[in-house]
């Protein structure tokens, strides 16, 4: 007995309970390992051996977060071997800030100074900001998402003890917009950093989340949609129709459009953008950084002009434009009158720059009589820079559409239309001679409207200009 008694000591049982499965008491038990084992029996040591499963004791060596076998233990030390303190780390992995201590302290750790964790010095803590690190105030007030330079600021008046109504006031912020940024980006030592918290911020808008046409289905029904002639706006449209409980199925066009034109985004075919109406390969940015809308600040509009132009009852009102051959560099002036439909091309050999195109328009319309001469109406385009110039020397006002609205010049919109008959989109304009252009301007005067009775622009214009000639 004696002999069992040992063995199953060594294998790693209590001696309370190798004394039970030998058959003694533990009195017996205790007297035989005294006799026959190795030794006076220790804390946690049976016999100078090492209970299974367990690292030797020590004071911080050889012990581990795997002593309580769960995630949240392990998780804990990783944190606060990183520097976080023992409350933020057991707040982040799930513990109490009781159970936090408790096991730091069992699995070896010293106690926890100032400046130390678990024997580790703490990360250094950053220095304070100075004016001189502040980057430089916008030109307009900051709008959407906080800035960098705001949270400098923030982190500046903090210091200098200011309630974040104060600091509101003096960004044009509302007050809870700061007060959710200070909460929100606090170190784990309860201090706001300008630094951190604009690193904290950058990364909680990373969205690692699936791509919702990564879904097969839902990608198969807009790829078809779109062979169909279907617009993104409809096809959105149709699967909240077709699931309304399923938002697996559903997408909005954003994302559609997204999918076709950002890349690394591409669930859907790469030539699907040719089903589009426009066909466009990239995306035309929404900010513009030309100058469409100043250049004309001050220049009349479309609202401006005397209703005896809208109603077409009295002639010389003309309307004009570009059109432009491949790659926009080379381009036909058009301007048509808008109760006749009489139409006259400019001729633009070299270039379209504003300085050409006031050439142009003042020799062709400098051989006009004065009462069809009253006005012209053109888009916001940059070759119409000198209409200055035009309307001293023709005596005649100009007026500017509103920004992206060529609809309301529709008479030479429809011109330029039957105009692509002769010059087709994508071919160089600059090779046709002036005589090329008199011929197709003959040949579109010389064709019978139905808006004018069946009757021809050029016959339109010869019987308003009979009656100033006798």
């Amino acid at each position: 007995m004696a002999g069992r008694l040992v063995e199953l000591v060594r294998s790693g049982l209590s001696l309370k309970a190798a004394s039970q499965q030998a058959g003694l008491s533990y009195d017996q038990g205790r007297s035989r390992w005294a006799r026959y084992g190795d030794g006076k029996l220790q804390k946690g040591r049976n016999g100078g051996l090492p209970r299974p499963g367990q690292p030797p004791k020590g004071p911080g060596r050889g012990r581990g977060p795997w002593e309580f076998g769960d995630p949240a233990s392990v998780r804990f030390v990783e944190l606060v071997r990183s520097g976080l303190s023992m409350k933020a780390a057991s707040c982040e992995s799930g513990l109490t800030y009781e159970q936090g201590r408790k096991r730091w302290a069992r699995l070896g750790g010293v106690k926890l100074q100032t400046g130390r964790i678990g024997g580790l010095p703490r990360p250094k803590q950053p220095r304070p900001l100075g004016p001189e690190d502040v980057p430089d105030a916008p030109r307009q007030p900051c709008s959407g998402p906080v800035t960098f330079y705001e949270r400098c600021i923030i982190q500046l008046r903090l210091q200098d003890g200011w309630k974040p109504a104060r600091i509101a006031g003096e960004l044009g912020r509302c007050p809870s917009v700061i007060s959710r940024e200070r909460r929100r980006n606090l170190t784990p030592d309860g201090v706001y950093d300008a630094r951190y918290a604009h690193r904290q911020a950058a990364g909680r808008l990373k969205r690692p989340k699936a791509y919702k046409l990564q879904n097969p289905d839902l990608a198969d029904f807009v790829e078809n949609a779109m062979d169909d002639g279907w617009s993104p706006q409809l096809i959105s449209a149709v699967l909240r129709e077709l699931h309304p409980d399923n938002r697996e199925m559903q997408v909005s066009h954003e994302t559609i459009y997204q999918c076709l034109y950002v890349q690394g985004r591409g669930a859907l075919r790469q030539d699907l953008y040719r089903c589009l109406s426009l066909k466009r390969s990239t995306r035309r940015p929404q900010g513009r950084t030309d100058l469409r809308g100043s250049r004309y600040r001050e220049a009349m509009t479309i609202s401006q002009r005397p209703p005896s132009v809208a109603d077409r009852a009295v002639p010389g009102h003309w309307e004009g434009d570009l059109i432009l051959g491949a790659g926009n560099q080379s381009a036909i002036g058009t301007l048509v009158e808008r109760s006749t439909r009489f139409t006259i091309l400019l001729h633009l050999p070299q270039d379209h720059t504003a300085e050409t195109v006031a050439e142009a328009m003042l020799a062709a319309m400098g051989e006009l009589p004065a009462h069809l001469r009253r006005s012209i109406t053109w888009d916001r385009g940059v070759e119409m820079a000198g209409y200055h110039r035009i309307m001293l020397e023709l005596q005649a006002p100009v007026y500017f559409c509103d920004p992206y609205s060529p609809w309301q010049r529709g008479t030479n919109e429809n011109t330029n239309r039957l105009l692509r008959h002769w010059f087709e989109k994508g071919s160089d304009l600059s090779v046709h001679t002036p005589e090329t252009l008199r011929a197709v301007q003959d040949k579109l005067n010389k064709r019978p409207r139905a808006t004018l009775n069946l009757k021809t622009p050029a016959q339109a214009l010869t019987e308003l200009l009979l009656p100033k000639v006798a």
